[in-house]
């Protein structure tokens, strides 16, 4: 099955990208000769899955791939009994409200409701985070046994965002074990500068994380101190509305 393990690894070599690809700059991305990315590549485009770039120069994802997204999502339970809770928790707070999804060294964002601020990738469902950078990845780690988190740690690349994020083991411990008492987790300034995250863990019936509830806000709006006393408690409903099932 090599051929259909190079596919799915041309179509992941758009992630990687900030701009259309070539076939040579595919072919040099997945690691195969540029005739064998050209034979993938024509198929992907005859089965709508690969597009020409608007001007030309190369390829980029197609819109059959945004069919599939929208399969995963329909298929999902828990993103369909999220909804209502989400768009109630977007309409009383008035900032971001984001699921994401646990994943092992990355959370993804599933669905995504904006704030009066937000720039275009914050919009934009499908985003992976590092676990150990993102206040639900911290929350979902503050649910898990320590020898669980100790491996994430361990295998994750711990670089950093922005000049605050946190990547010393030791100080994302104390975060961890701060969701622990607080039953959510704040991210200041990890991913982007001037802002703060809080998030609680979704867990499943055995009582295992599997999702997490994020509510984001500008630090030039909110202290932390107000953020935390506003939104904690919010969010924390929010989850055990979900959890359990």
């Amino acid at each position: 099955m090599k051929s259909v393990e190079r596919t799915f690894l041309v179509l992941e070599a758009f992630g990687k990208a900030q701009h259309p690809l070539t076939l040579a700059e595919i072919a040099q991305l997945v690691g195969i000769d540029k005739s064998g990315a050209q034979r993938i590549c024509y198929t992907l485009q005859a089965l709508g899955y690969l597009e020409r770039a608007h001007n030309g120069r190369g390829l980029v994802p197609g819109k059959k791939i945004l069919e599939r997204s929208f399969d995963y999502l329909r298929y999902n339970p828990l993103i369909e009994r999220a909804a209502p809770i989400l768009v109630n928790l977007r309409r009383d707070l008035q900032e971001r409200v984001d699921l994401s999804l646990f994943d092992d060294l990355t959370v993804i964002y599933a669905y995504r409701l904006l704030s009066k601020r937000d720039f275009f990738y914050a919009n934009l469902a499908g985003r992976r985070v590092p676990t150990f950078l993102s206040s639900g990845g911290r929350a979902i780690m503050a649910h898990l046994p320590d020898d669980e988190v100790n491996s994430i740690l361990a295998r994750s690349d711990l670089q950093p965002r922005t000049v605050k994020s946190t990547t010393d083991v030791k100080e994302l411990w104390q975060c961890i074990k701060q969701a622990r008492q607080d039953g959510y987790a704040v991210a200041v300034e990890q991913w982007l500068l001037g802002e703060i995250a809080i998030a609680s863990a979704i867990l499943d019936s055995k009582g295992r994380p599997i999702a997490a509830i994020h509510v984001s806000a500008s630090l030039a709006e909110w202290t932390p101190e107000a953020f935390c006393h506003r939104i904690g408690p919010r969010v924390i409903e929010a989850t055990r509305a979900l959890s359990g099932a």
